[in-house]
């Protein structure tokens, strides 16, 4: 196929990221969120926070109990791969979702599209914890059992993400009309 040089360079202009990167880098930062620090909305309340992280937590964990299973199931060389043991990957699960427990009021107070935010950060922070279970690969470890750690971040990801955003949903802004006034003594 021959491609003109007036064709690429059109497709070339027309494509997004191509328009991305014209833009300055904080600009493009604060568009992906958006960051704007000045949301309408307020706060998920706390106690559904905690709930919800919890919950993560047991799912996040029975996720990861179900994919070792199938795992060592579908692959029976991966029987017995230290990675694989509860205590191992736990901790791990644990720590990740209690920092995406935390992280979910912060996203809120700082955009006015928490869940698109939060839900490009679960991707971002996912794609990166891939990088230690890649390098284990790369130094000789088995790749369906690389390929198990990889789908436990994803379940982890998933379940976490989704109990966040629906159990602890960003709330309404507070009215401010004449009978909230009153009662706050203004």
């Amino acid at each position: 196929m021959v491609t003109s040089p007036d064709l690429v360079d059109r497709l070339l202009a027309w494509a997004p990221a191509e328009r991305a990167l014209s833009r300055p880098p904080v600009e493009r930062v604060l568009a992906w969120g958006p960051l704007d620090f000045r949301p309408s909305h307020r706060l998920p309340a706390w106690p559904r926070v905690a709930l919800a992280t919890a919950l993560a937590v047991v799912l996040s964990l029975a996720a990861d109990a179900a994919l070792v299973a199938v795992g060592t199931a579908v692959f029976p060389a991966t029987n017995g791969y230290v990675h694989f043991q509860f205590a191992d990957y736990a901790k791990l699960t644990v720590i990740g979702v209690f920092v995406a427990g935390a992280a979910w009021p912060l996203v809120v107070r700082v955009s006015s599209s928490p869940r698109r935010l939060f839900f490009r950060a679960a991707i971002a922070v996912t794609l990166v914890l891939f990088l230690p279970d890649v390098w284990i690969w790369l130094q000789g470890e088995s790749a369906q059992a690389v390929a198990v750690l990889l789908a436990m971040h994803v379940a982890i990801a998933v379940v976490t993400y989704n109990l966040l955003v629906h159990l602890a949903p960003v709330r309404a802004p507070a009215r401010h009309d004449a009978a909230t006034r009153r009662t706050a003594g203004v």
